[in-house]
């Protein structure tokens, strides 16, 4: 039990996700992450997708191909290796260290007549930071949006745990 405590210690809790509602027409979904590194840290982290987003969930492959530009209309964007590529969101708020907002469609939504926005905000906490990201989901849904929104919550859910090692996996300055 004390290499538990030890453990949670060192990687902070755990992530809590959750659908936070849900209709045919929409939904949202809400990370809650807990990191013991300060909010500078986790936000710097956040913004470098390329090193911790799942490779299993980009189109080429490869997270190595995402990138970020940190500026108001900044693309979160994928390269595919022999051209072209795909506009994943882009940036409408930056506060940078703090908040981030992102409109655009993830994964599939892509296809679908939807528009979302992601809120990313870190906040210092006891111990390290707090990173609570919620993603809004409106539009048509070819057979219902509460469908989706399971399934959106628990690939965010599994980025967040990445995000979360990757984060305190950082060496310190």
């Amino acid at each position: 039990m004390k290499y538990l405590a030890a453990i949670a210690l060192l990687f902070g809790s755990p992530a809590a996700a959750e659908v936070v509602s849900a209709s045919p027409n929409g939904f949202e979904v809400r990370e809650s992450v807990s990191l013991v590194v300060p909010a500078d840290v986790a936000f710097t982290s956040f913004t470098n997708a390329a090193a911790w987003w799942d490779p299993e969930h980009t189109y080429s492959g490869a997270s190595k191909n995402l990138t970020l530009a940190l500026t108001p209309g900044g693309c979160f964007c994928e390269r595919f290796p022999k051209g072209g590529g795909v506009e994943h969101m882009h940036v409408t708020y930056l506060e940078p260290g703090k908040r981030i907002v992102l409109t655009g469609a993830l994964g599939p939504l892509l296809y679908e007549a939807t528009t979302g926005v992601m809120n990313v905000e870190v906040r210092s906490a006891a111990g390290g930071s707090q990173l609570i990201l919620d993603y809004r989901v409106a539009g048509f849904f070819n057979g219902g949006a509460e469908k989706l929104a399971t399934d959106v919550d628990g690939v965010l859910a599994e980025q967040s745990k990445r995000l979360r090692a990757y984060a305190t996996g950082r060496p310190r300055t």
